[in-house]
């Protein structure tokens, strides 16, 4: 569809002036091929079904910073998606990126520096045509409270390293969608958890779930796979946005938005299949033994400590990994070497106490997870790891005895899938 995109730049390159076509022109361009070539290029289904319901809005905002131009051509919001395309021209390949790469450094409602909640789960796709380059960003609807007209300030600091800070709004309207009540659940009490199904949001060309997860452990991660309608309809669901959360006592309380397939309206129920990613808690040991075992709290995993040494700038932990799954392929194997290498860490016990529970790494100068994994025998799960205790990370004034060994068993905890649970609805015939 490279032909039909091309032509839609060009058609829109027509209109050089910034604002926005007239409603009845809108209209025209939604029902256009050309609007639709472009979702069918970036193979969004949803792009293609909203431009034939007229429900794209068509843009003509166009700016040229620095030699670079750049238009954005449409925009749509649906459910829990909001979806911008756009266009730059040639030019830019006088930047630093190889031919044929295109980098855009976008910033949406002024946000600064890495806090932008717009760009958690952003995508972009870009496609050459003739005279530059087709994008399309999709993102998630960031938002608790849906508003269903509103504009977006977006600004583009840099495009493949050229400065001009493109500055456009953008309107986005939400089409009329209806929310169906539910407020169902279950509780899983083996794993503190309780699930509630809320609401789902039927939007034009997608629906919406919305979930609270109340949970003892803050990082578990208890996400819906699919959902199954009475007459046997599979509902399949993308990305998540966490539009709540609190802690109350002990428990924390997430509520999340998803998208999920278009909703049929006459569903007289729907059995969800939920599953979790089950975090653990780190488990510690002080070096001052050579040979100890660390337990998962959440599991029967375990790691067996045999020997410790030190060798000059190397820190070599001889260790056998216990409780693992009886299936080993090479593959497996492989994955397994990866995460025990991520799941180390050593912190000195003088600043232990002070390190935030919130943070992966553990303070400059005063910890090291950085190691190297190697396989003794796969076959009873015996591995040795070694630090550099003079590398990038490292400990000041290294001893044994002031040293602890930290391990995260998060990471082979697995998924686990939870008992279905299903919900009866009301017959809906809109």
């Amino acid at each position: 569809m490279l032909a039909g995109s091309a032509a839609a730049a060009a058609l829109l390159g027509i209109t050089v002036t910034s604002g926005f076509i007239n409603p009845t022109m809108n209209k025209v361009l939604a029902n256009a091929p050309l609007i639709g070539g472009i979702f069918q290029e970036f193979d969004d289904s949803m792009g293609v079904e909203l431009a034939n319901l007229d429900a794209v809005t068509a843009l003509n905002q166009s700016l040229t910073k620095n030699g670079v131009t750049v238009k954005l051509t449409s925009a749509y919001f649906d459910g829990n998606v909001v979806s911008i395309t756009g266009f730059v021209d040639d030019t830019v390949e006088k930047g630093h990126n190889e031919k044929g790469e295109v980098s855009l450094d976008v910033k949406l409602e002024h946000n600064e520096g890495d806090i932008d909640p717009w760009l958690d789960g952003m995508s972009t796709d870009i496609k050459k045509v003739n005279g530059g380059y087709n994008f399309q960003w999709k993102m998630e609807y960031p938002y608790k409270t849906i508003k269903k007209t509103d504009t977006l300030p977006i600004t583009i600091h840099y495009i493949n390293g050229i400065k001009g800070d493109w500055n456009f709004n953008i309107p986005i309207q939400q089409g009329n969608y209806k929310t169906l009540a539910i407020n169902k659940g279950k509780n899983y009490p083996e794993y503190g958890i309780k699930l509630v199904v809320n609401d789902i949001l039927r939007a034009k060309a997608s629906s919406s779930l919305i979930y609270e997860v109340e949970k003892e452990y803050k990082e578990d991660d208890i996400y819906i796979n699919k959902a199954i309608d009475d007459k046997g309809n599979v509902y399949h669901f993308g990305n998540g946005t966490t539009i709540a959360e609190l802690k109350k006592g002990d428990r924390f309380h997430h509520t999340i938005r998803r998208e999920m397939d278009k909703f049929k309206a006459d569903t007289l129920s729907l059995t969800f299949y939920p599953k979790l990613n089950m975090a653990d808690p780190k488990v510690q040991h002080r070096l001052d033994k050579k040979s100890f075992v660390l337990k998962s709290k959440r599991s029967n995993l375990a790691l067996q400590v045999n020997d410790i040494e030190k060798d000059g700038e190397k820190l070599v932990i001889d260790y056998q990994f216990l409780g693992r799954s009886k299936e080993w392929g090479k593959h497996n194997l492989e994955m397994f070497e990866n995460n025990l290498a991520d799941s180390f860490m050593l912190v000195d016990q003088k600043v232990l106490d002070k390190n935030d529970p919130d943070q992966p790494f553990g303070p400059d100068n005063h910890s090291i997870s950085q190691n190297n994994v190697k396989m003794m025998d796969g076959k009873t799960a015996h591995f040795e790891s070694v630090f550099n205790l003079a590398g990038e990370e490292k400990i000041k004034n290294f001893k044994l005895e002031n040293t602890v060994l930290q391990f995260d068993f998060s990471s082979f905890n697995g998924v686990k899938e939870l008992d279905p649970f299903t919900v009866e609805l009301q017959n809906d015939n809109e």
